[in-house]
């Protein structure tokens, strides 16, 4: 596997080794040893699976005590992934990445704890896969707000995206509880 390293620090772009012929092809999308030699020695405990249509945004989402770090993929569709440093002791407080990641791409991000992480759907649809290594705790679950200008996302849009009612009411950056 290729790890490639982001300009967020702990952020990573993840691109598995694919074995293919006529018939369709092999890979691993997650092998613990493998990982762990690459420094990444990761504990899962929940396995996520969102569709979405196109044009839906969902995030920016993180949990403010139990964080969770998330190995995201898409397995159908394509979207484009983002990861936001939210550690105000971070010299990277509010900055961003974004890839796009596709069934034909076959990436993968890393997005580490304390960082708050969203995407846009780019196809008809997209089913979105994500690994997470604390357990979804909804009394912890905040968000920031997509369009905040403070953090200054390039979303690939066209048009208005269709947001939760979670989503629409997320607030600023500068309002957001947040890491330390």
């Amino acid at each position: 596997m290729n790890i490639i390293e982001t300009p967020l620090p702990g952020v990573l772009l993840i691109e598995p080794q694919l074995f293919g012929d006529e018939r369709g092809f092999f890979m691993e999308s997650w092998n613990r040893r493998a990982f762990a030699s690459r420094g990444l020695d990761l504990e899962f405990v929940q396995d996520n699976h969102s569709r979405s249509a196109r044009g839906v945004l969902r995030g920016l989402h993180y949990q403010v005590h139990e964080p969770q770090g998330k190995l995201v993929r898409v397995v159908s569709g394509a979207v484009f992934d983002v990861a936001v440093d939210l550690r105000r002791s971070s010299p990277n407080f509010g900055r961003w990445v974004g890839y796009e990641l596709s069934a034909d791409n076959k990436r993968m991000l890393w997005v580490p704890p304390g960082f708050g992480h969203g995407f846009l759907v780019l196809y008809e649809t997209a089913d979105f896969l994500y690994k997470t290594t604390a357990y979804y705790a909804p009394q912890w679950d905040r968000g920031v707000r997509w369009n905040d200008p403070d953090i200054g996302i390039d979303w690939p849009l066209d048009g208005a995206p269709t947001l939760s009612a979670k989503d629409e009411a997320a607030p600023w950056l500068r309002d957001a509880e947040v890491y330390p």
